[in-house]
């Protein structure tokens, strides 16, 4: 079995053809599909089922994918851990993080992390839960990963960062001040889908606290919350930062009392990370520890 045979079985995966994959792997469509051949004749299954184009896995293919992103992942870390002995000049970062942190805190360390290590380009994954990081990083399509805690993945490493406030915003003229969860069941709501993070603190949040919210508008597209509000369709919870950057459009920003708080952390698998993701991992370490941090 060659690394480069495995490599094209995970791209044929993702593209879902040969010719994407063959595309994707900068290849001749030929010597991937032959190279697929030689290691389903190696292995003596086959991995995919022909439909036309497209490629689908069988149930040997699906048991194979798996480890072998592991093994791309792996085999990353040895070729980039020998090429930081002359310095992280250059290679990719694949991180993973939940869309509400993408702005508060990924975006200010991978602004550190590039300002460093201008040579690493830096890939974002942007999945709906917790549960769709942690996957992400376990199969391997990620290296690190950016998630609320816990993560309830054993054979992974999960480290607290920094505590993260929700905060309500509402549209513009609204009253301010603080608000109870129960205020906040009166108000009409945009939400996020049930399943993402933010509404599953919600829905445990009203659930505690014995009140039924009225849910609005349900969007999966976040870029679309803060207009909606703005427009009036409703009120939205969301994360401290998203807020401040909200009322510069105009919307009101309340806290909850109670605050609504999450515990943010780094992701990892078990074993020795990359030269750019232990490098990122410290700027993060770095970033949680500053007073302004973005904690609460």
């Amino acid at each position: 079995m060659e690394l480069r045979q495995v490599e094209y079985v995970v791209a044929a995966v993702d593209a879902r053809t040969f010719t994407g994959a063959a595309a994707a792997l900068h290849v001749s469509q030929p010597s991937l599909s032959q190279g697929i051949a030689r290691l389903e004749a190696e292995l003596g299954v086959e991995l995919f089922q022909r439909v036309g184009r497209r490629v689908t896995l069988t149930s040997a293919g699906e048991a194979f994918v798996d480890p072998a992103r592991q093994l791309l992942r792996d085999a990353a870390v040895i070729h980039d851990s020998v090429r930081a002995a002359a310095g992280l000049e250059t290679g990719q970062l694949d991180i993973v993080a939940l869309p509400t942190l993408a702005a508060d805190p990924l975006a200010a360390i991978v602004g550190s992390f590039r300002r460093a290590y201008p040579g690493v380009a830096v890939h974002i994954a942007e999945p709906e839960t917790a549960d769709g990081v942690a996957q992400r990083v376990w199969d391997g399509r990620a290296e690190i990963g950016l998630a609320e805690l816990p993560v309830l993945r054993e054979e992974l490493v999960s480290e607290p960062l920094l505590d993260q406030d929700l905060v309500v915003i509402l549209p513009p003229g609204h009253q301010t001040g603080d608000m109870t969860i129960e205020q906040l069941a009166k108000s009409p709501l945009v939400a996020t889908p049930p399943g993402t993070s933010t509404r599953r603190l919600l829905t445990d949040a009203f659930e505690a606290a014995g009140v039924a919210p009225t849910i609005a508008v349900e969007t999966g597209q976040r870029e679309a919350i803060v207009p909606l509000v703005l427009a009036g369709a409703g009120a939205a919870v969301l994360p401290r930062a998203l807020g401040t950057i909200a009322a510069t459009h105009g919307a009101v920003v309340v806290f909850l009392k109670p605050p609504l708080r999450r515990t943010i952390g780094l992701v990892h698998r078990q074993g020795p990370l990359s030269p750019a993701a232990a490098h990122f991992r410290d700027m993060a370490r770095d970033l949680a520890a500053q007073p302004d941090g973005h904690a609460t």
